[in-house]
């Protein structure tokens, strides 16, 4: 009886194989940067997903620099992205490409955003790996469209809706949590200190609404 328990288990041994955790990088700028820190997005994220018991599951790592727009994501995907052989990328940007245009004049023009961000999907594609489209946040948390660039920033995270609806894309729609929390959460109508240290990069329940938001998408690609 004993040599048939230790075949069954041999057996056991043998035939289990380990469960192949999918590789997720997060792919943006210096809010992604910050991500990995302990009060960062990804953290939290990380933590929901230890809460749900999948932690077996998912692998979570940060590509972000400060800064960046969406042609230097282009510029440095092989390296950062493409060399690391994720799974799924979420593409997190757009943030600079409108501030900037007021605080540098460095900016990125529409027509530019919308062709380098198609390219890095397609360069994704082509590797067979999944990809989320997330629309930018916020800049400056008035809940009465007052921001100096909720104009643009709206127009921006629209190319990122059309292109996913036209490319057949999960898409985290960050800039409507933030909108939608924001008119229920900011009643003075601060300009920042709910969602955003400085109009832009996120406290701890700015990140947190983004990691829920994004699990909620992560989620649904792995069953």
């Amino acid at each position: 009886m004993k040599y048939f328990m230790l075949f069954l288990t041999l057996s056991l041994v043998a035939f289990t194989k380990p469960v192949k955790k999918n590789k997720v990088i997060f792919f943006g700028d210096s809010i992604t940067q910050a991500a990995v820190n302990p009060n960062g997005y990804i953290v939290k994220m990380d933590s929901l997903i230890r809460k749900d018991g999948l932690a077996e599951s998912f692998e979570l790592a940060g590509a972000g620099i400060g800064g960046n727009k969406v042609y230097d994501l282009y510029l440095r995907m092989d390296s950062d992205v493409l060399a690391k052989d994720p799974d799924i990328v979420f593409i997190y940007v757009g943030i600079n490409d409108v501030w900037h245009k007021s605080s540098s004049g460095t900016g990125t023009d529409a027509p530019k955003f919308e062709k380098f961000y198609r390219a890095i999907i397609k360069k994704l594609q082509d590797r067979n790996i999944r990809v989320v489209v997330c629309t930018p946040t916020v800049i400056g948390e008035r809940n009465d469209y007052s921001n100096e660039q909720d104009g643009d920033l709206n127009h921006y995270s629209n190319i990122i809706r059309n292109i996913a609806k036209d490319m057949n894309l999960p898409l985290c729609d960050l800039h409507k949590a933030f909108v939608d929390y924001l008119k229920t959460n900011n009643p003075n109508n601060a300009e920042k200190g709910i969602l955003t240290t400085d109009r832009v990069h996120l406290t701890g329940a700015g990140n947190l609404l983004v990691a829920a938001e994004m699990w909620k998408i992560l989620k649904t690609l792995v069953r």
